[in-house]
């Protein structure tokens, strides 16, 4: 019986300690490197969290139609050490973003560059995940 239980709980650790490497994926499982994107829009939501941040994006049209985008870049910590930091990505900010868009024909997009309003632009996309631009 105490094997039994043992062999259970062992189960259960090696399942909960797995399940964040089966979220995770690679760039050219959900991106595709040839429908590349270039978006200017206001920053409507930035979360700051891992495997990646993510931020959105309200994008106005020729014809005035506002379309929201979800940008995935880079984790925090990989982000940090480009210089982009947890309040560099601000809500109301104007940026202009370019990327890869999702292969699903979403409007989400793998952040690649990243300008801010003051000019100055910075990789924000994954690296070593086999996407462009590395």
């Amino acid at each position: 019986m105490r094997a039994f239980v043992l062999a259970c709980l062992m189960t259960a650790i090696g399942l909960l300690v797995s399940a964040p490497a089966v979220a995770h994926h690679s760039f050219a499982a959900e991106f595709d490197q040839n429908q590349k994107v270039e978006f200017t829009g206001v920053v409507t939501k930035v979360e700051w969290m891992n495997p990646h941040a993510h931020f959105s994006l309200a994008v106005k049209d020729a014809a005035g139609k506002v379309t929201v985008w979800d940008f995935e870049s880079g984790s925090p910590n990989a982000l940090a050490r480009r210089g982009i930091l947890r309040n560099t990505i601000k809500v109301g900010d104007t940026l202009t973003v370019t990327g890869y868009r999702a292969k699903d024909g979403s409007n989400l997009a793998s952040a690649a560059n990243v300008t801010f309003p003051d000019g100055k632009s910075a990789f924000a996309g994954t690296s070593g995940d086999g996407g462009p631009g590395k």
